[in-house]
Protein backbone atom coordinates (compact mmCIF):
# COMPACT_ATOMS: atom_id res chain seq x y z
CA UNK A 1 0.00 0.00 0.00
CA UNK A 2 0.98 3.70 -0.57
CA UNK A 3 1.28 6.47 1.43
CA UNK A 4 -1.52 8.05 -0.25
CA UNK A 5 -4.02 5.05 0.05
CA UNK A 6 -3.32 4.91 3.64
CA UNK A 7 -3.81 8.62 4.05
CA UNK A 8 -7.25 8.37 2.67
CA UNK A 9 -8.49 5.38 4.78
CA UNK A 10 -6.94 6.90 7.94
CA UNK A 11 -8.97 9.89 6.65
CA UNK A 12 -12.08 7.85 6.24
CA UNK A 13 -11.68 6.17 9.25
CA UNK A 14 -11.07 8.93 11.19
CA UNK A 15 -14.60 10.12 11.66
CA UNK A 16 -16.96 8.35 13.91
CA UNK A 17 -19.54 7.20 11.97
CA UNK A 18 -17.56 5.84 9.46
CA UNK A 19 -15.53 3.75 11.52
CA UNK A 20 -18.43 2.61 13.03
CA UNK A 21 -19.80 2.16 10.25
CA UNK A 22 -16.65 0.33 8.95
CA UNK A 23 -16.49 -1.80 12.20
CA UNK A 24 -20.56 -2.88 11.63
CA UNK A 25 -19.52 -4.35 8.36
CA UNK A 26 -15.89 -5.82 9.54
CA UNK A 27 -18.35 -7.80 12.11
CA UNK A 28 -20.85 -8.72 9.35
CA UNK A 29 -18.15 -11.20 7.57
CA UNK A 30 -17.66 -11.41 4.12
CA UNK A 31 -21.50 -11.98 3.77
CA UNK A 32 -21.30 -8.02 4.11
CA UNK A 33 -24.67 -6.46 5.48
CA UNK A 34 -27.72 -4.91 3.40
CA UNK A 35 -27.81 -0.86 3.89
CA UNK A 36 -31.12 -1.03 5.65
CA UNK A 37 -29.50 -3.87 8.27
CA UNK A 38 -26.50 -1.25 8.60
CA UNK A 39 -28.74 1.66 9.45
CA UNK A 40 -31.01 0.08 11.90
CA UNK A 41 -28.01 -1.36 13.75
CA UNK A 42 -26.32 2.03 14.22
CA UNK A 43 -29.50 4.41 14.41
CA UNK A 44 -28.46 5.76 11.07
CA UNK A 45 -30.58 8.19 9.06
CA UNK A 46 -30.71 6.45 5.26
CA UNK A 47 -29.09 9.52 3.62
CA UNK A 48 -26.39 9.73 6.27
CA UNK A 49 -25.62 6.15 5.85
CA UNK A 50 -25.24 6.57 2.20
CA UNK A 51 -22.79 9.61 2.66
CA UNK A 52 -20.70 7.18 4.60
CA UNK A 53 -20.59 4.36 2.75
CA UNK A 54 -19.81 6.39 -0.02
CA UNK A 55 -16.71 7.99 1.56
CA UNK A 56 -15.55 4.75 2.81
CA UNK A 57 -15.95 3.47 -1.31
CA UNK A 58 -13.96 6.33 -2.13
CA UNK A 59 -11.34 5.03 0.26
CA UNK A 60 -11.38 1.66 -0.91
CA UNK A 61 -12.06 -0.04 1.90
CA UNK A 62 -15.83 -0.89 1.23
CA UNK A 63 -17.14 -2.83 -1.58
CA UNK A 64 -20.60 -2.97 -3.18
CA UNK A 65 -22.38 -5.19 -4.79
CA UNK A 66 -25.83 -5.14 -6.58
CA UNK A 67 -28.44 -8.03 -5.33
CA UNK A 68 -31.27 -7.44 -7.74
CA UNK A 69 -32.69 -3.44 -6.91
CA UNK A 70 -30.58 -3.85 -3.34
CA UNK A 71 -26.89 -3.24 -2.84
CA UNK A 72 -24.92 -5.33 -0.04
CA UNK A 73 -21.98 -3.50 1.21
CA UNK A 74 -18.95 -5.39 2.85
CA UNK A 75 -15.71 -4.41 4.14
CA UNK A 76 -12.84 -4.79 1.93
CA UNK A 77 -11.02 -7.17 3.99
CA UNK A 78 -7.72 -7.46 1.49
CA UNK A 79 -7.46 -3.45 1.77
CA UNK A 80 -7.84 -3.60 5.43
CA UNK A 81 -5.07 -6.60 6.16
CA UNK A 82 -3.35 -4.02 4.00
CA UNK A 83 -3.51 -1.23 5.58
CA UNK A 84 -2.62 -2.72 8.90
CA UNK A 85 0.19 -3.99 7.00
CA UNK A 86 1.22 -0.36 5.79
CA UNK A 87 0.82 0.72 9.71
CA UNK A 88 2.98 -2.19 10.84
CA UNK A 89 5.61 -2.56 8.05
CA UNK A 90 8.94 -1.80 10.46
CA UNK A 91 7.26 -2.21 13.44
CA UNK A 92 9.84 -3.05 16.34
CA UNK A 93 12.92 -1.74 13.59
CA UNK A 94 12.05 -4.62 11.35
CA UNK A 95 12.13 -7.26 14.06
CA UNK A 96 8.21 -8.75 14.30
CA UNK A 97 9.38 -10.96 16.97
CA UNK A 98 9.82 -8.57 19.31
CA UNK A 99 6.20 -7.31 18.78
CA UNK A 100 4.45 -10.02 17.41
CA UNK A 101 2.18 -10.79 20.73
CA UNK A 102 1.51 -6.77 21.32
CA UNK A 103 0.59 -6.14 17.77
CA UNK A 104 -1.57 -9.44 16.44
CA UNK A 105 -3.51 -9.73 19.93
CA UNK A 106 -6.80 -7.29 20.10
CA UNK A 107 -5.98 -4.95 22.64
CA UNK A 108 -6.98 -4.10 26.34
CA UNK A 109 -9.17 -1.82 26.52
CA UNK A 110 -9.04 -1.61 30.35
CA UNK A 111 -7.57 1.20 32.22
CA UNK A 112 -4.01 0.82 32.09
CA UNK A 113 -4.03 -1.22 28.88
CA UNK A 114 -2.78 -0.30 25.28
Amino acid sequence: MEIKQATAALAALGQSTRLSVFRCLVQAGPEGRMPGEIAETLSLAGATLSFHLKELAAAGLVQAEPRGRFICYRADFDAMRALLGFLTENCCGGNPDACAPMACGPADTTKGGR
